[in-house]
């Protein structure tokens, strides 16, 4: 039986061999996600990324491979490293009762394209519209206007991720994002999961994940490639 310590220094593999693994496309010693869904993949034996990411670059022009301390091999000659994002891994210590005084929607399927538009308005590059179909989703909306959401992406027998943590620039500074994170961490917690999140070092949010009940537990870098 694989312990949750052991799935949590490989979130990306372990959501593809439980909840997530009808998304999965399998290689040997690397799974990723379908790139319409997800272009995260997660490796076991670095040995085998180099033949791999040739493979899965024929199906999308950018993709990540997520690691807590391995550097993943590559051919230079086909695949190119973007840059590297040397994040953290944050798992919920205590549940901090936070006061909602927004009205949090679930978002449907209707609410889809506007989920896509707001998180590349806001932070572009990693989401897809299938991502959608990667867990549940929460809003706010003013006017009839979604301007701000949380969602879930990773997700084990064991733990949930929060993510998809994003507010309009118009809306900002109002409290959403800390209501919302709650919200959902509450949400994760009656489906008796953990919950747990990823982010950059250094970004600004950490205090306020910290002041929401989550601690910072391990580096999780998020090596992000291209096509040459």
């Amino acid at each position: 039986m694989t312990t949750l310590e052991k799935k949590l220094k490989n979130p990306v593999w372990f959501s593809l061999n439980e909840t997530h693994k009808k998304f999965r496309i399998e290689f040997d010693g690397v799974q990723f996600y379908h790139p319409e869904v997800c272009t995260f993949g997660a490796f076991t034996d670095v040995t085998k990324t180099a033949n791999t990411l040739n493979t899965y670059s024929k199906s999308s022009q950018n993709f990540f491979l997520v690691s807590e301390n391995e550097t993943p091999l590559i051919d230079s000659k086909i695949v190119i490293l973007e840059k590297k994002i040397e994040g953290c891994q944050m798992i919920l210590d205590h549940l901090v009762d936070v006061k909602i005084t927004e009205q949090i929607v679930p978002l449907t399927e209707k609410y889809r394209d506007e989920i896509y538009d707001l998180i590349w308005l806001v932070m572009p590059g990693y989401y897809q519209k299938r991502s959608f179909e990667m867990g549940n989703f929460f809003g706010i909306l003013k006017h009839g206007k979604l301007v701000s959401i949380s969602g879930q992406r990773l997700q084990t027998d064991d733990f949930i991720e929060v993510s998809a943590v994003v507010t309009h620039p118009d809306y900002t500074r109002r409290g959403y994002a800390k209501q919302l994170v709650a919200h959902t961490t509450k949400e994760i917690l009656k489906s008796h999961k953990l919950p747990i999140l990823h982010t950059d070092k250094g970004n600004s949010a950490i205090p306020l994940y910290e002041k929401l009940g989550y601690k910072i537990t391990r580096d999780m870098n998020w090596w992000f490639y291209g096509k040459k």
